[in-house]
């Protein structure tokens, strides 16, 4: 199946060079490039600025002083329009004189911190809370820095021999000096499905999420396992109804922190529903007419999943019409 893609970090058309990773005068030479421009990253947070149609990502020459606070430069490829070469900087060990305490914030980060050497109007955002207001580029560029940084703040030593390791292929690999391994920034496969039954779908929500907030069912695939056999799986784990035919819908790269959620459409066979606490605070049936009051805003007692994510996307396109059972 195949629809329209209406949904944060979504393919834009970037360039991401990847043959020149691995060649020191190609990346000197992009790196020293006019037109090459750097994006800003703190603590997993991009350097936005605010503008009259939005937050967008802040990019900045590369002789600007916030690159030089950054030890390594991670090469993200070439702009869709101009193609300027592009790095990502990472200036975590910088610490803002202003007190701020996200650890209460469980689903999102909504503190935002200003750097001396930004413009007024830039700041450091959670792009979690921004999705529906990302332009295609600045959602991709922004997706796949966090994804890298975090990978790398996660990765330092070897998982063969436990040395520590070093960047390599302009931020795309890390090799271990000790034994030789090579290694690549990993991304874990998730299933989040949208399941039917008749004229209602399957809705649940965890218990760190925002009040009222409900969404599709979701989980990791696990190894030697398929795409369609992990949405059986989970729904069955999760919610205790058994799921029939599946099929696929579209993907959406989820930097938190580096997942890959494949959309699927599923038939339930039965709809008695056995909640496991462990994993769900509440699931339950609701039907095509009640989602699209949601979606409305007539109803205050629940609410979807943010606009811009898969979940969103798959709920949506089910109440307009445009996603049927498989």
């Amino acid at each position: 199946m195949q629809y329209d893609q209406g949904f944060a970090f979504a393919a834009s058309g970037l360039d991401r060079g990847a043959e020149i990773r691995d060649d020191r005068a190609a990346l000197q030479k992009a790196m020293e490039d006019p037109a090459a421009q750097a994006l800003i990253f703190w603590r997993s947070k991009p350097l936005m600025d605010r503008t009259d149609d939005g937050p967008r990502l802040l990019r900045v020459p590369m002789d600007h002083p916030l690159v030089s606070q950054g030890a390594d430069r991670i090469f993200m490829g070439r702009s869709v329009q101009g193609q300027r070469p592009l790095f990502a900087i990472d200036i975590s060990s910088w610490e803002p004189e202003e007190e701020f305490d996200a650890d209460g914030a469980a689903f999102a980060d909504p503190t935002e911190q200003h750097h001396p050497d930004a413009p007024e109007t830039a700041r450091f955002l959670e792009i979690r809370g921004l999705l529906a207001q990302l332009t295609l580029e600045d959602g991709e560029l922004a997706a796949t820095a966090r994804a890298v940084m975090n990978w790398h703040a996660s990765h330092g030593f070897c998982s063969k021999c436990g040395a520590a390791s070093e960047m390599k292929q302009a931020g795309w690999q890390r090799v271990c000096p000790n034994c030789g391994a090579s290694h690549f920034p990993r991304t874990d496969p998730v299933v989040i499905m949208l399941i039917l039954s008749g004229n209602s779908t399957l809705m649940g929500r965890s218990a760190g999420w925002p009040e009222g907030m409900y969404s599709c069912l979701a989980g990791f695939i696990e190894p030697g396992e398929t795409m369609e056999a992990a949405v059986q799986r989970e729904v069955m784990e999760e919610a205790g109804v058994q799921v029939g035919n599946v099929g696929y819908v579209a993907s959406q790269p989820w930097p938190y922190p580096s997942s890959l959620m494949f959309g699927c459409v599923g038939s339930a066979v039965n709809e008695t529903i056995t909640l496991d606490e462990n994993e769900l605070e509440d699931a339950f049936w609701i039907s095509r007419e009640d989602l699209a009051d949601v979606f409305a805003g007539n109803n205050d007692k629940i609410f979807p999943a943010r606009k811009g994510s898969i979940a969103h996307y798959l709920l949506n396109n089910w109440v307009a019409g445009r996603i049927t059972a498989p």
